[in-house]
């Protein structure tokens, strides 16, 4: 066997990415889909993911930083890109050069975007953000006139749109929501009355879902393209990861026999268990120790004893699965594998924070449904 096999694989598929961003385009019809591939695209690929979505009717791409905004461009990706946060420190040029719409959302940013505009002699694209209620990022109320009128009268930047981001739009109902509406309304109104005419953009996956009056000009799914549903309500969204390994040795234990480090599982009677290589290096959560089960030779099976650094220990009662053998530590659930949900649900945490964080060094990445 050769030493450069996976112990582990992260298995994307496309055509789950495809299908999701056409049924979310489908859910707001007279607007743009910008599909959000930041944090390498959720863990999934951005590069991949990106270039499926914009088969599927994406026309905008959504990054975090002008880092992951420039390799979409070195990739060849020409499709408008979105990048919203960086240091100050950061140098914007390069981003300008390549056509990248850089969000805004004070004055010193406005004359750093228009600084590194008039170093290029070139004119510069961004989106003001206004701060309706989340208070991260974004422009707060108080000094959004001044912002506005600073930028109307900006002859380096070209304001391409206005836009903010719920709190709470995934739970519906919730009252931050129309108020973030209404102040979304009345900042806007401020830039009409400043003589822009910019395009508007604030419905995240679970305002698409849940809102479609907040459609506006463009939309901004995120983790809804891959397949994840941040709302309770039921979807025909098909998750594209799954995460998986192989059984590397076999063995029988006698009844009484423990199982890994502190002993903190007993066999009540003779089984056989599966080591299989991967551990909370590699993604597996030490803190579902006890909790755990794995899709392995057509069913589930619990994980016996502790999450190790590199390995973990699968009962398989008197069934000895061959070497070799798949193991699904979490899927779309389609079989009745585990999936990223219930892992989550299990830390106390959102399946975000899974797919995330699937990207490492000793797992590799595999694509279905390129073309």
């Amino acid at each position: 066997m050769s030493p450069d096999l996976p112990r582990a694989e992260v298995v994307v598929d496309l055509d789950a990415i495809r299908h999701n961003v056409t049924l979310l385009a489908g859910r707001a019809p007279d607007a743009a889909l910008m599909a959000v591939v930041k944090a390498d695209g959720y863990g999934h690929g951005a590069v991949p993911v990106a270039r499926a979505a914009l088969e599927a009717g994406a026309t905008w791409l959504g990054s975090c930083s002008l880092g992951e905004a420039l390799a979409l461009r070195a990739a060849g990706i020409t499709a408008p890109v979105l990048s919203w946060l960086d240091l100050p420190d950061v140098d914007l040029a390069p981003g300008i050069a390549e056509g990248v719409d850089i969000s805004v959302s004070s004055a010193d940013e406005l004359r750093r975007v228009a600084a590194a505009a008039d170093r290029l002699g070139a004119r510069a694209r961004a989106h003001l953000k206004i701060d309706t209620g989340l208070s991260r990022n974004g422009c707060p109320a108080y000094a959004w006139p001044e912002l506005v009128k600073a930028a109307s009268a900006e002859p380096d930047v070209e304001v391409v749109a206005v836009w903010s981001h719920f709190a709470c739009a995934d739970e519906p109902g919730h009252p931050s929501i129309d108020a973030q509406i209404q102040r979304f309304g009345s900042a806007y109104e401020v830039a009409r009355e400043a003589g822009l005419n910019p395009l508007r953009h604030m419905a995240n996956s679970a305002a698409l879902l849940t809102r479609p009056d907040v459609g506006f000009d463009l939309v901004r799914p995120g983790i809804a393209v891959y397949g994840l549903n941040p709302v309770p309500q039921q979807e025909d969204l098909r998750p594209a990861m799954t995460f998986r390994s192989s059984v590397a040795l076999t063995k029988r234990l006698a009844a009484g026999e423990s199982v890994s480090y502190g002993h903190t599982w007993t066999a009540a009677r003779d089984t056989t268990v599966a080591l299989v290589p991967v551990g909370y290096a590699d993604g597996v959560p030490r803190v579902l120790s006890g909790r755990l089960s794995v899709w392995l030779a057509g069913r589930r099976r619990p994980v016996a004893g502790r999450v190790c650094m590199d390995q973990i220990v699968v009962d398989c009662g008197d069934d000895e699965p061959p070497l070799g053998s798949e193991v699904i530590l979490f899927g779309s659930g389609a079989r009745g594998e585990p999936t990223a949900r219930e892992w989550a649900e299990g830390m106390g945490t959102i399946d975000y924070e899974i797919v995330t964080g699937m990207y490492r060094p000793r797992i590799r990445r595999r694509y279905l449904g390129e073309v």
